[in-house]
């Protein structure tokens, strides 16, 4: 059962494309719906990478993190992860190529996909759209934004 009140503007263009109409979900705690998730966090910035997962991991998700695109899909197969958080300037192949070959994995209908990026543009987030992510976050990233996110997210997939 969904809420019919608008998106609060700050996560409405995180999790639509722009010019399309959100509702947000009935809030309640996060907890359930994240604690213990997989989280695979790929970013070329191995700091930034360490970084995010250990915010992560204080807030009860469990997470692996890779490099580039292709260690990347290497880590999923053994993870399966729930939740991929990809930077979108990757080595290899980059974070939209990566989205693409995630979604076509056995779980890739249900795998919730934030795009990280510098860039922010409509048209870049479109692209991220295209490519099969749920949301685009440009960096460096308010962690409760993507706390906050991750919980709409989490909740949207759990009801389909």
């Amino acid at each position: 059962m969904a809420c019919t009140a608008p998106l609060p503007q700050k996560l409405h263009a995180l999790v639509q494309p722009p010019g399309a109409a959100g509702t947000w979900p009935a809030r309640g705690p996060a907890a359930p719906v994240t604690a213990g998730s997989r989280v695979l966090v790929v970013d070329d910035n191995e700091d930034a990478a360490a970084t995010l997962a250990m915010l992560l991991e204080l807030s009860g998700y469990r997470t692996r993190t890779a490099r580039d695109g292709l260690q990347a899909l290497q880590i999923a197969r053994e993870f399966e992860p729930q939740i991929g958080l990809l930077d979108i300037g990757l080595p290899f192949i980059d974070g939209r190529e990566l989205a693409r070959r995630l979604r076509q994995g056995p779980d890739g209908a249900r795998l919730v996909l934030v795009a990280l990026s510098g860039w922010g543009q409509a048209l870049d987030r479109e692209a991220s759209a295209s490519a099969g992510f749920d949301a685009h976050l440009v960096k460096p990233v308010d962690p409760q934004v993507l706390m906050d996110l991750l919980a709409v997210l989490m909740a949207r997939r759990a009801r389909e």
